[in-house]
């Protein structure tokens, strides 16, 4: 008994250490914590939409940094809705997380990038994180020991981060991070983070996995199911037009448009090679170029929305 009363101050140290380490990682502070505010903004923007139809927008970070929602909305004539996230929260979490803001009516874009395509299971380093920072631990079918696991490491910041955290107290007076700078209020990031190395042409080394189309069609069902339709779009990328990649470019958008609808720019499947149109990585645009993108994509669409509409 001696023994644990000793142990207990330790105990209660760890305790305290850990749970500080959670609220900085999870809800003030850390990367994963801006990402958990721009998720619950989005959901917030989209329920304060109360018109319909709607065009909600999913997928990664090239989603989110690729569109200009208010030339969409011009275009179209409907509210639209940047509902994009960040790709390695992967995209058995992305569907779910997304899923509940869709209501009867809506028009769901999905615009998965080739990180989500790729992906054997679905799952990858911020999957599990982000569904216990949205208070659903779990989601997407993370295992439970890797649950365990992520739970733990919340609590264990890294020292990198926590400098970072530091700096910015003291220089700007406040915590940032990459997805902490302010959105419109459909959605869209409000400024544009640019490339400091040299750039190089992306290429597309393997076609869609398996579990991307399992997933997809599954989310194609789950949409109808609340009386809304499932829409595809490829993203823009800057890219190589090699043959291996204009291949799986082509096997990966055939095998899209067996589940859905898919709009592209069908002379280059959306692969550019002007590296200025881009911001600080292959899949995110710079202001004019989201402008450019969305006025190209408002016109690929208006025929699918038509389409869809009248058969509500």
């Amino acid at each position: 008994m001696q023994k644990l009363l000793k142990l207990a101050p330790w105990a209660i140290a760890a305790t305290a250490a850990w749970s500080l380490g959670f609220v900085y990682n999870v809800y003030y502070g850390g990367e994963l914590s801006f990402l958990r505010g721009m998720y619950f903004e989005k959901i917030s923007l989209a329920a304060d939409v109360k018109a319909s139809p709607r065009l909600l927008i999913l997928g990664g970070s090239g989603a989110h940094h690729s569109l200009n929602s208010k030339v969409l909305e011009e275009k179209l004539g409907m509210p639209v809705l940047n509902m994009g996230l960040d790709g390695p929260v992967g995209l058995n979490v992305i569907l779910p997380s997304i899923l509940k803001a869709v209501r009867p009516g809506d028009i769901v874009l999905l615009i998965p990038e080739d990180l989500i395509l790729l992906d054997k299971d679905g799952l990858l380093e911020r999957s599990a994180p982000f569904g216990i920072a949205i208070g659903r631990p779990g989601l997407g079918g993370v295992p439970p020991q890797q649950l365990v696991e992520t739970i733990w490491m919340q609590g264990v910041p890294s020292l990198r981060p926590i400098t970072k955290s530091a700096v910015d107290l003291v220089e700007k007076g406040r915590f940032t991070g990459y997805y902490s700078d302010p959105l419109t209020e459909r959605g869209d990031p409000t400024t544009v983070k640019y490339r400091q190395g040299k750039w190089w042409q992306w290429k597309i080394n393997k076609s869609i996995s398996p579990h991307a189309i399992k997933r997809i069609k599954q989310f194609r069902q789950e949409v109808e199911a609340k009386g809304a339709t499932l829409v595809l779009s490829l993203p823009w990328v800057y890219a190589s037009k090699d043959e291996k990649t204009l291949s799986n470019m082509e096997d990966i958008t055939e095998k899209l448009s067996k589940i859905a609808p898919i709009v592209y720019d069908q002379s280059d499947y959306n692969l550019k090679t002007d590296s200025s149109l881009f911001a600080d990585t292959h899949h995110h645009l710079v202001f004019e170029a989201r402008k450019q993108r969305s006025e190209q994509l408002a016109q690929q669409l208006k025929p699918v929305i038509n389409t869809a509409t009248s058969e509500q």
